[in-house]
């Protein structure tokens, strides 16, 4: 990945959450991310603000069993085709947010992804084309409810919870098919690694998953499309502290929180 690609970040302020551009320091970021903007004056050092979400999705496609790993462990099989699930934009939140364990699950557990970002409306496209429809990319934990998975037969609880899909720190634009293609994805509680994979390990690539989701329903830009994660998923108990690292893009960390009674 090339370090010398602009990261994007959404981060608070007093009117609302505006959009910057981050380099040595935070920039204004002036016009549309999804066509023509450019770097407006400096806002400061990237710690004096509270960074957001660096994505507002109409929807999250996740992607089930992509890993054969990841398939194995659960002792399943691998999908002759892609294994689609929606999570709720409500998931959504951004760095150092936590992550809160609801009453109702007695097992979450972590999953670190490559996040892609769509940056125009996408419809019935090929995969040859698909990569033309993406404005970049983000580090994502798919959180998830292990046991009400297992128990429901259907995913919308277990993946939907408030506070189950932390993305961030920031959004690279620009970034080639080829770029992502064997990159490092880590996932880290308390230091620990618990996953390590490679995105060269997908059952399908990024473009087939674009392509497969883009036949069903319209992808708007800014909607997310989560890959799939490597082997190595775990619980999470509160007090911990996950981190998902994939290789040039960045390190996306959330504490780990009982959720309030």
């Amino acid at each position: 990945m090339n370090a010398s690609k602009p990261r994007l970040v959404r981060y608070a302020t007093p009117a609302g959450p505006c959009w910057g551009v981050l380099a040595e320091k935070l920039y204004e970021l002036h016009g549309d991310l999804y066509a023509r903007w450019k770097t407006g004056p400096e806002v400061g050092e990237v710690g004096s603000v509270t960074l957001l979400p660096p994505v507002a999705p109409s929807k999250i496609v996740g992607v089930g069993r992509n890993y054969a790993a990841h398939a194995a462990e659960h002792e399943v099989e691998v999908p002759a085709e892609p294994l689609l699930f929606l999570k709720p934009p409500s998931a959504v939140i951004g760095p150092d947010q936590p992550i809160l364990l609801p009453q109702q699950s007695g097992r979450v557990e972590h999953e670190a992804e490559l996040a892609l970002v769509i940056g125009r409306r996408c419809r019935n496209v090929s995969p040859e084309s698909a990569w033309a429809y993406v404005l970049g990319v983000s580090c994502a934990n798919d959180v998830t409810a292990r046991d009400l998975q297992r128990r429901d037969g259907q995913w919308a609880r277990a993946k939907g919870f408030d506070t189950f899909c932390p993305v961030g720190p920031w959004l690279i634009p620009g970034v080639s098919e080829a770029e992502v293609a064997n990159l490092v994805v880590t996932c880290r509680v308390n230091g620990e690694v618990r996953q390590a994979g490679r995105t060269s390990e997908m059952v399908f690539a990024p473009t087939e998953l674009i392509a497969y989701a883009a036949a069903a329903m319209t992808l708007n830009p800014g909607d997310l499309l989560l890959t799939g994660t490597p082997a190595g998923v775990g619980q999470l108990q509160a007090g911990d502290v996950v981190e998902v690292e994939i290789e040039g893009i960045g390190l996306l960390r959330n504490p780990v929180q009982a959720a309030p009674r």
